[in-house]
């Protein structure tokens, strides 16, 4: 009985491919877990980064990055998972589809808004996007920009002001709010000037004030 007990074991583990893993999930952001000592990025999906921030309808500015975590990390956080590697990413990361108790967490995520369907690279989430546009679920709620942009322009270069005497950023958001971010705040390093949207460097909070835009509240 032990030794069938045994073969049967072996069995089961010769047929778990040996680039896939198993374990008890521990959630990293929206869209990587750590699994058996293993980093797991979820294949087909792409989620906000942690330091992402989203817009709501009313203008409100909000984490979004923090809140795909959090709803990642109250569904998933601790339980077994199976991962089916597709790939490694350019970190070295294993690129893999993941499955809870047979929930599909990409699909999971994707369905409730969680996370975006990653086009680039599959198609297999597309009309679970698709019905959460629809419904307005999670994100489809905000204006969000795609993650991948977003962590495209954190690779840029930080812009230098034309003129250093005017260091303070004439932002406009998506909702066409003029707000002014001076150094220190928490966005001033990330936030990029577009001329052609009719943005603009200050040199000092009254001008910015005078011209109609408002500081950012971080």
């Amino acid at each position: 009985m032990r030794r069938a007990a045994l073969a049967l074991l072996l069995c089961s583990v010769a047929s778990y491919g040996a680039a896939d893993v198993a374990g008890r999930i521990d959630v990293v952001d929206g869209d990587t877990l750590r699994i058996s000592g293993e980093t797991v990025r979820l294949f087909g999906i792409d989620a906000p980064e942690l330091a992402q921030e989203c817009e709501a309808e009313n203008g409100a500015v909000w984490a979004c990055g923090r809140w795909a975590r959090a709803q990642m990390r109250d569904a998933f956080q601790g339980r077994f998972a199976r991962c089916v590697e597709e790939g490694r990413d350019r970190y070295g990361r294993s690129v893999a589809r993941c499955d809870v108790a047979g929930v599909d967490l990409g699909r999971w995520l994707v369905e409730r808004g969680v996370a975006f369907a990653y086009r680039r690279y599959s198609m297999a989430y597309d009309l679970a996007e698709k019905g959460a546009v629809v419904t307005g679920r999670g994100l489809h709620k905000s204006r969000v920009q795609p993650p991948e942009a977003f962590r495209a322009a954190g690779a840029l270069p930080a812009q230098v002001a034309p003129d250093s005497r005017c260091q303070i950023k004439g932002n406009i958001s998506s909702g066409g709010a003029r707000i002014y971010h001076v150094q220190g705040q928490e966005h001033y390093g990330r936030t990029r000037i577009s001329a052609h949207k009719g943005e603009r460097w200050f040199c000092s909070e009254a001008e910015a004030i005078a011209a109609g835009w408002r500081r950012a509240r971080r």
